[in-house]
């Protein structure tokens, strides 16, 4: 589930950056600023990872899901609850022990052994997380838990890691949690609406076999820079030891006339200084983690 409150700070910069995109507009050079966001989030995303104790694997994306759809009846305030962290468990009905380590497998058949929450750890942190005022909420009751696994998206690519599995009391739908006890917290900046973060945003990255080149994508004009509204793109990367932020150049074409909102999947590629190996893949706007497939 993704933290309401950080959906609310992206859609100005990804407002921005759709009409940047689409539109072919480049006000003025921005480079210097493009590079500071970069260098910023470098350090943000460091820092995080020094924080959490240097895991090696990156949840990206929810951390909490649903199995299910809501009974209509109850559907809408569930969902809200839900969505507010108001869960709980009555005393004793969870299993209060950590459990061993577990495994996290990667498709590619790379594994990683992690250290792991206990179920009323996990509990906290949706509460935490999600934590939003909703006066009206009935806390969702948790029944039982089960340590489980589940297919999420990581820096690495999609990989088969550890779940709580949450029961709840009434509906049919069960709650999940990422059980990782290492988990890298990284909060986005808060932003200026009326001056928003400058740059295209990608939203997933592919990486070569060798980690050499990464191709990322992105939306932006339907059109080529030889058209009407129309734009190319190139990539840069800004590298640490820990993570690489992908700048997307526009090379957009200049002409009178509006522009239709209307946007397509474009990618550009980036050759990066060394191979991309463990590190993160992070968007410009903000510095966020966006998922990885590494080529076979």
């Amino acid at each position: 589930m993704v933290d309401r409150l950080a959906r609310r700070r992206l859609v100005g910069p990804l407002a921005f950056a759709l009409l940047a995109g689409i539109a072919g507009c480049a006000p003025g050079d921005d480079s210097g600023r493009l590079h500071r966001q970069a260098e910023e989030a470098l350090a943000r995303w460091t820092n995080a990872v020094a924080a959490a104790g240097a895991p090696s694997v990156f949840p990206v994306g929810e951390l909490t899901r649903q199995v299910g759809t809501w009974e209509r009846e109850v559907g809408d305030r569930y969902k809200v609850a839900l969505m507010s962290g108001a869960i709980e468990a009555p005393p004793d009905s969870l299993p209060d022990a950590r459990p061993p380590d577990g495994e996290v497998r990667w498709q590619d058949g790379t594994s990683q052994t992690v250290r792991l929450h206990s179920a009323p750890e996990a509990l906290g942190a949706i509460r935490v997380e999600s934590a939003q005022p909703c006066p009206d909420c009935v806390p969702l009751r948790v029944s039982s838990a089960r340590l489980t696994s589940a297919t999420a998206e990581t820096t690495r690519g999609p990989a088969d890691v550890p779940v709580w599995e949450f029961t709840i009391a009434g509906p049919a739908v069960l709650v999940t949690r990422v059980a990782l006890a290492q988990q890298v917290t990284l909060s986005p900046p808060p932003w200026d609406s009326y001056d928003p973060p400058v740059g295209l945003r990608i939203d997933s990255a592919t990486a070569s076999a060798d980690g050499r080149i990464l191709s990322v994508a992105f939306v932006g004009s339907p059109y080529p820079s030889d058209q009407h509204c129309g734009a190319d793109y190139s990539g840069e990367a800004v590298e640490s030891t820990t993570a690489v932020v992908v700048i997307v150049n526009v090379r957009p074409h200049f002409d009178i006339g509006a522009c239709a909102a209307v946007g397509a999947r474009r990618t550009a590629e980036v050759t990066l200084a060394s191979p991309l190996g463990d590190r993160a893949v992070l968007e410009v706007q903000q510095g966020m983690p966006v998922p990885v497939v590494r080529a076979r």
